[in-house]
C-alpha cells in the first residue's frame, strides 16, 4: 500500500465516498467535480486510491467503471477471494454485496482478478 498525500483533490473525492455508501461511476465523479478539477485529475486520483486499496473498481453492465470504498481482497498463493457487486436495472444504483466468493485455482491458468455482477432490482425499486 502506497502513501496517499491528502491533497485538496484527494480530500474532495474521498468525501464523495464518505457521503455515499453505494458505488459511484466515473461519469458521476467527473460531473460532480467538473468545476473543481479536470477529468484527468479525477482519473489520476482514483487510480492512486485504488492502488492504495482505499477504493476498488468494477465495470457495470453498461461498460462504466464504478468505484466503491475498500480494497479488493488480496490474492493469496492458491485462492483468490472476491465479492460480487449488485446493479439495479431500474434506478442504476450499484453496490458491493458483503459476501466472499472463493475462486479455486485452476490448473494451467493464473487468475489475477475476478468480477461478479449481479443484476436485478434493489429493495427501493421493489417497493
Amino acid at each position: 500500500m502506497s502513501i496517499i498525500r491528502k491533497t485538496k483533490s484527494v480530500r474532495l473525492i474521498l468525501s464523495a465516498f464518505n457521503d455515499n455508501k453505494d458505488a459511484i461511476s466515473i461519469v458521476e465523479l467527473i460531473n460532480k467535480f467538473n468545476k473543481k478539477m479536470n477529468k484527468t485529475t479525477v482519473y489520476r486520483v482514483l487510480e492512486r486510491l485504488e492502488k492504495s486499496s482505499i477504493l476498488h473498481s468494477f465495470v457495470g453492465k453498461d461498460g462504466l467503471k464504478r468505484y466503491a470504498k475498500g480494497g479488493k481482497n488480496s490474492n493469496s498463493k492458491k485462492i483468490l477471494n472476491s465479492h460480487p457487486h449488485f446493479l439495479c436495472e431500474d434506478c442504476g444504483t450499484s453496490s458491493c454485496i458483503p459476501i466472499d466468493i472463493i475462486i479455486p485455482s485452476i490448473p494451467n491458468y493464473t487468475i489475477k482478478t475476478s468480477e461478479h455482477l449481479l443484476i436485478g432490482q434493489c429493495k427501493n425499486c421493489l417497493s
